[in-house]
């Protein structure tokens, strides 16, 4: 987990207060800004309207794209933390930015929602979730990620957006946690997939149809690999 120092702890406070947000979106727009080295931040903060960007020399996107003074509230608080970030030691050393593993290398892109954090490591090709502490580790092949959703209610679903648009996160692979993190050319390890229930009422065969459509869709884009879209085919051929 991403560690502040005591200054670090100051500047949330005080930018907690003096722009009327949460410490903990000061505290996650502070790491969106110093993995974008200060002069940008990508990010998604209810607080802040979702889904945003905001780079040095006044571009600002939100969600609600024409809410001009929630772009001037952005921009504002974004000015003044990249200041912070230039004037103080804000976080603690740590392995990576972001106090993710370092085998992972340089985040490109991450966000937080309640007790979930999340990061997208390019160079490595990995997607890495944090949750309650606990870090784990999805092979994220050729995609392209570029943001984050989360479903509220039971369960939490994150989704991320791609070059090939929304892509559920059981659609990619575990292949390590905080004990075991796979070298970027090592071979995607075999999906954890969860034995299919002798019945499954809940699921009628039209949604196994359809299900299955979908996937030959993914593996069509080069989303899933043979051996994946075989698994998952097996799993739901088995359902019926």
């Amino acid at each position: 987990m991403t560690q502040l120092t005591e200054a670090g702890r100051s500047v949330v406070a005080d930018h907690s207060a003096r722009h009327n947000v949460s410490p903990e979106t000061v505290t996650q727009l502070l790491i969106a800004l110093d993995t974008g080295g200060g002069r940008q931040a990508q990010f998604n903060l209810p607080e802040l309207g979702g889904m945003g960007q905001w780079a040095q020399g006044g571009m600002v996107m939100v969600g609600e794209m024409f809410n001009n003074g929630l772009k001037g509230r952005v921009d504002a608080l974004c000015r003044d933390l990249a200041a912070a970030l230039r004037a103080n030691t804000i976080f603690a050393p740590a392995g990576t930015t972001g106090g993710w593993p370092a085998d992972l290398g340089q985040p490109a892109s991450q966000g937080s929602q309640n007790d979930m954090r999340y990061a997208w490591f390019p160079d490595t090709r990995r997607l890495a979730i944090s949750e309650n502490g606990q870090v784990t580790v999805y092979h994220t092949a050729d995609l392209q990620i570029s943001g984050f959703g989360q479903a509220q209610g039971q369960g939490q679903t994150l989704t991320f957006t791609s070059q090939y648009g929304t892509v559920p996160l059981s659609q990619l692979m575990i292949v390590g946690g905080e004990d075991q993190i796979a070298t970027p050319d090592a071979a995607p390890a075999k999906p954890v997939v969860p034995a299919a229930p002798q019945s499954d009422p809940a699921v009628t065969d039209d949604q196994i149809f359809t299900r299955l459509e979908r996937l030959a869709d993914l593996h069509q884009r080069g989303v899933l690999s043979a051996d994946e879209f075989s698994v998952k085919k097996a799993e739901l051929l088995a359902r019926l």
